[in-house]
């Protein structure tokens, strides 16, 4: 593996400021400190060194929400509200709008495909892998991608790229890789850019995982924007409604995350429980999603 290159600001940022994110960052630690005593917009914005005016334009801009919209888009009882009507399954309703239901006019659409099993089991092995650190709405991501389509996505805070791209590299040991911006930074708008979300020009993306793994990812997919499912949903769906660790551990390694989103399984109380880029990261993720619904 080529040793990691010092990081360069690539021509496209989705991000209209930089420091959006890591604004976004601290408000949310703040508030789910103690979810059950949320501070005021003037306790936040005094706390994080800004005018409550500032803070209200930034949450804008970068979720098309006010920051109290926004707050109550990253609670439990909103997350909730995202499985739906109590008692009813809401997977089982999501997939039967597909791709006609409203949530789908908002969402990134995919066309995926899985690497044979022999590819698998090869670890990467004959594959390059050409990746870049870009600015996103959430952070520096980090992008992957085969000449078959893209083929992982994660994310650093700052001074954790390194972290990361071990974290991913040693999914597929085996592979070349090779960091090359010009060639993953077009992937960048297509997945944070809605107004390239378009059902006429679906995103490639190639998932290398087990055959257990794939079924859960593909799974994942199904999910509508702005929308949430169970754990156990996701069990069901694929015949296995025993399997809902098992699920939750496959959820985990989701590789691309974000595009396969993962961020919209919670747990069966609405809990939004872990993330491997981080829970915060999947609260903004969230509350972004609510902005653009």
């Amino acid at each position: 593996m080529n040793a990691l290159a010092q990081f360069s600001t690539p021509a496209i940022d989705v991000t209209p400021e930089g420091s959006d994110y890591e604004t976004v960052r601290r408000v949310i630690e703040m508030i789910t400190l103690d979810y059950r005593d949320q501070p005021s917009l003037e306790t936040i914005a005094a706390e994080i060194g800004q005018s409550p005016t500032q803070l209200q334009k930034l949450f804008t801009r970068w979720a098309g929400l006010s920051p109290k919209a926004f707050l109550q888009a990253v609670t439990i009882d909103h997350a909730k509200r995202l499985l739906g009507t109590e008692g009813l399954p809401l997977l089982e309703t999501s997939y039967e709008v597909g791709l006609s239901g409203p949530g789908r006019l908002h969402d990134l659409f995919v066309t995926h495909e899985a690497m044979s099993p022999g590819e698998w089991k090869a670890k990467g092995g004959g594959l390059m892998i050409r990746y870049g650190f870009h600015p996103s709405p959430f952070g520096l991501a980090l992008v992957m991608a085969t000449d078959r389509g893209l083929s992982g996505l994660a994310f650093a805070d700052e001074g954790r790229e390194r972290e990361a791209l071990d974290d991913m590299t040693r999914r597929w040991p085996n592979a070349t890789y090779v960091e090359d911006k010009a060639a993953t930074e077009p992937y960048v708008g297509r997945v944070f850019d809605r107004s390239k979300w378009l059902c006429d020009r679906p995103l490639r993306v190639v998932l290398i995982g087990t055959d257990f793994q794939m079924r859960v990812w593909q799974s994942l997919l199904k999910i509508p924007y702005g929308k949430a499912v169970t754990y156990s949903d996701v069990a069901n769906d694929i015949g296995q409604p025993s399997a809902s660790r098992a699920v939750g551990a496959a959820v985990g390694a989701n590789p691309i995350s974000f595009v396969v989103p993962c961020h919209r399984a919670v747990a069966k109380n609405g809990a939004l429980t872990g993330y491997h880029w981080g829970l915060t990261r999947k609260r903004a993720m969230l509350g972004w999603e609510t902005g653009g619904a």
